[in-house]
């Protein structure tokens, strides 16, 4: 059990990016993968997506293996170890089982003995929403350290039978330490998060739940499956990604220009280009790897994040913009000068 005291301190407290870090499943699926098992064709996803290939999780993986491999290696590259980290959040829609949380398992992976654990879902928004909540523990002086963690094995829950959804989904995990901190750079700056309940059909897995328990034959068999009304998604994330990303920029005072990154969660490059044609974002300032990953949900906006920082595209100092839309339906952006 863990009883941290509240930090005393007279300066403004920061929630900072201490390291990223990021793990993929070994197994590749290739367009011309799919193209074995259902009528599609490597130019039809492409061209609709933009994805290529995306990474499939094996026997030997699960969302809290990816999540803990994930986790080292962010704390690797902050130079810290698991029992200085004192808050563990999952983001995931795949969790390990029912109950204990994904989180907990992680936890115990790392040997991360002083932080209290748990999982959060709101679909792929779920790790910005995570960040925020973060952000508030750290900000207030409450903890010192966290762990955000946006992991999936959405392959578990995916529908091979349908072309139409089968060919987006990847597996993965991504993490970032967060430190508050009363000097250096600004971290997370602005934080904000949205939910309208009452477009849940758009993008929905509806068993196994309380709604439909497995005790109780499905109806439909294929409601163990995600389903997704794509024209209605396509659209309203569009929507919701540019009133976001507008809403940033006025709270933090800031103009396009001053972004050195913005990064969205990788659910179709169509939508992203949309959106950042309708902003006036550069092409070189919108960071797309979906086509090597795919959509792996909470995980997209924290391996893209990862790779940016590996590759040298995000440097120390740089604002990113990190930005959602998911499942719920939810949507949430965050503002972070790295």
């Amino acid at each position: 059990m863990v009883n941290n005291p509240t930090i005393q301190s007279s300066l403004r407290l920061r929630a900072v990016v201490a390291g990223t870090g990021s793990s993929v499943p070994a197994k590749v699926m290739t367009n011309e993968d799919f193209m074995k098992i259902v009528d599609t064709s490597d130019e039809w996803i492409v061209t609709r997506t933009g994805i290529r290939e995306r990474h499939i999780a094996g026997p030997q993986d699960t969302t809290a293996t990816l999540a803990a491999q994930a986790a080292r290696n962010a704390l690797e590259r902050a130079g810290m170890k698991p029992e200085e980290i004192e808050l563990i959040i999952v983001a995931t829609v795949t969790p390990e089982m029912v109950f204990p949380s994904t989180a907990c398992f992680v936890q115990a992976m790392l040997g991360a003995s002083n932080a209290w654990a748990f999982d959060l879902n709101a679909a792929c928004s779920g790790f910005v929403y995570s960040l925020s909540i973060a952000q508030q523990f750290l900000s207030s002086g409450r903890y010192r350290t966290a762990l955000v963690i946006g992991a999936e094995t959405l392959s578990r829950i995916t529908n091979y039978k349908d072309r139409s959804s089968c060919i987006l989904f990847g597996d993965g995990a991504g993490a970032v330490v967060l430190k508050a901190v009363s000097s250096g750079p600004e971290g997370i700056m602005y934080s904000t998060s949205f939910s309208d309940g009452s477009s849940w059909e758009a993008l929905k897995c509806q068993a196994y739940g309380s709604r439909h328990p497995v005790s109780i034959p499905l109806e439909n068999p294929d409601m163990v499956y995600m389903d997704i009304n794509g024209r209605e998604v396509y659209h309203t994330a569009v929507r919701r990604i540019v009133e976001l990303v507008n809403e940033c920029l006025e709270k933090c005072d800031l103009q396009v220009e001053d972004i050195a990154m913005f990064i969205p969660h990788q659910m179709n490059a169509r939508i992203i280009e949309s959106v950042g044609k309708r902003l006036r974002f550069a092409d070189e300032k919108i960071f797309i790897n979906i086509d090597k990953y795919g959509n792996t949900s909470a995980a997209s906006i924290p391996i893209a994040l990862d790779e940016c920082c590996r590759t040298g595209k995000v440097k120390s100092g740089d604002i990113v913009l990190l930005v959602a839309f998911g499942g719920g339906l939810t949507w949430g952006a965050n503002v972070i000068q790295m």
